[in-house]
């Protein structure tokens, strides 16, 4: 290796270290900003910005042939906190970055429109879940996971009871039990047994179990990793999502489309490709069972969902759906499934991220939380409402938004599977999601004759509301139309994995 590709490698290497480190550098100087508002969130702006531009940098680095590892320490032989670049950690931690400094723009105009208190604490505890995220991202093995998702559930707890009351502390006692609870019972111990059997804990393209490892002892710790990665909302531990949502909008935004849900699916999508592997995975009569749970999540989630009147509490169990979208394509273990759960993890990020920021304008500009009172809005609100339309249209996978490509794709890997139950499954669910998504612009923009008077006056959300709508809801447009990068990335799973 010549000294200059050695100088590169250090480069990329301080650059992973420094999208963990920059984010919990901020929370300190946030602090020091305590009393100087415009400070403080130039610092948080600022931060997050660069954080973007160091998670491209490394992806560049990654399309020009170089993938980067680093270790921090070893706690025990070949147990190590050790962090490297691969096409699907890449992918997340682009996201997360962007919608971080998205989400930093729009909770200026939220936060202060609503004369929020503790505004200080909720800035540093968002930098602090972001370089979570970001070892969630890079973690090259099991344990560096496990460690960061960890600390990924604590550093949302404080966001999640933000508002202090007795309602919100409720919602975080229920966040915080069935998270830690289903890490506890499950997650860790599936991850001791991989241990103990495999050898190991590295994520390894197609898988780390060898053939002395029988099926059977396989399958059964793939349940214990489904259930144990509550993150990923899965039936019946998907109960703290909508308990979660007492929190402040942007908080909502976090959890549903950058952080918590997303680390949630972005790890069952590695256990399934770099712990299992996909030809394991065919093999495992537990993949059948949880396939099918999967898709009872999506069903259950979107039938609820049509039953809630609370705008942010129909979202959540929108998210509980699609969240299973996401498992079943990692489920389905086959190429198609596997790029379809990938880029469903992104866009609908970007699809769901957009429905919160609505949901949050309306709020501050209406004080409305529930569907029945948004009768005529959209001549109210046409650009926040215009933008609630055309990211529902992604969520449910209609052209011209980016949720066709993922969709399409899950369609593909279902029927390449044979599985025609599973089908008539998410063919339900996605007419549904058209009656409980769609049903609020048309309320908003067709209220009716007898709907009574319609406000003429346009009364929009602050500014730094509007562009965090406006970024995020023409990417749900620009991905329809550009989705080669995504794809691309998406693809390079399946190369690195091995996917059948």
């Amino acid at each position: 290796m010549s000294a200059s590709e050695s100088a590169f490698l250090l480069s990329g290497e301080l650059r992973i270290q420094l999208t963990i480190i920059l984010p919990l550098v901020a929370t300190l100087a946030i602090r020091f900003a305590d009393k100087r508002p415009n400070v403080r969130e130039a610092i948080s702006l600022t931060t997050s910005a660069a954080l973007v531009l160091l998670t491209y940098s490394l992806y560049r680095d990654f399309t020009r042939g170089f993938e980067l590892a680093l270790t921090w320490v070893e706690v025990l032989p070949g147990m190590a906190l050790s962090f490297t670049t691969e096409p699907l950690g890449l992918l997340f931690a682009l996201m997360a970055s962007f919608l971080w400094l998205v989400t930093s723009c729009y909770s200026i105009g939220y936060m202060r429109q609503q004369h929020q208190q503790g505004q200080t604490r909720f800035y540093q505890f968002f930098a602090v879940a972001i370089a979570t995220v970001m070892g969630i991202a890079f973690a090259a093995n099991l344990f560096t996971l496990f460690v960061f998702y960890e600390l990924l559930t604590l550093s949302t707890y404080p966001l999640v009871t933000h508002g202090g009351d007795d309602k919100a502390k409720k919602g975080g006692r229920t966040y915080l039990a069935l998270l830690l609870s289903t890490s506890i019972i499950f997650f860790m111990i599936a991850i001791m047994a991989t241990w103990l059997l495999a050898g190991t804990l590295d994520f390894t393209p197609g898988g780390i179990f060898n053939h002395q490892v029988s099926t059977g002892i396989c399958g059964v710790l793939l349940i214990f990793y489904i259930f144990g990665i509550g993150k990923a909302a899965i039936f019946p531990f998907h109960r703290w999502l909508p308990a979660a949502m007492v929190a402040p909008t942007p908080v909502s935004a976090l959890l549903h489309a950058v952080a918590v849900v997303k680390g949630g699916v972005f790890t069952v999508l590695k256990v399934c490709s770099y712990i299992f592997g996909p030809e394991l995975m065919t093999k495992l009569a537990s993949t059948q069972a949880l396939l099918y749970l999967a898709a009872a999540s999506v069903f259950l989630a979107s039938l609820v969902a049509m039953r809630q009147d609370n705008l942010k509490k129909r979202l959540a169990y929108s998210t509980v759906s699609q969240l299973g979208y996401v498992t079943t394509a990692a489920l389905l273990a086959n190429n198609a499934g596997i790029l379809a759960g990938t880029m469903h993890m992104v866009i609908h990020a970007f699809g769901k991220i957009t429905l919160f920021f609505c949901a949050g304008a309306i709020l501050v500009r209406t004080g409305k939380k529930h569907i029945s009172q948004m009768v005529g809005l959209g001549h109210e609100m046409p650009f926040t409402m215009a933008a609630f339309f055309i990211a529902s249209l992604s969520i449910i996978g209609l052209p011209p938004t980016a949720g066709l490509w993922s969709k399409w794709f899950l369609l593909q890997g279902v029927l390449d599977a044979g599985e025609w139950l599973l089908l008539l499954v998410l063919g339900l669910s996605s007419l549904m999601s058209i009656v409980y998504l769609l049903a609020i612009p048309v309320r908003a923009f067709f209220p009716g004759d007898g709907a009574g008077p319609v406000m003429p006056v346009r009364q929009e959300a602050p500014l730094p509301i509007l562009i965090a709508i406006g970024v995020s809801v023409s990417a749900c447009l620009l991905l329809f139309i550009f989705p080669q990068p995504l794809f691309e990335l998406a693809a390079a799973v399946i190369t690195t994995g091995k996917g059948g």
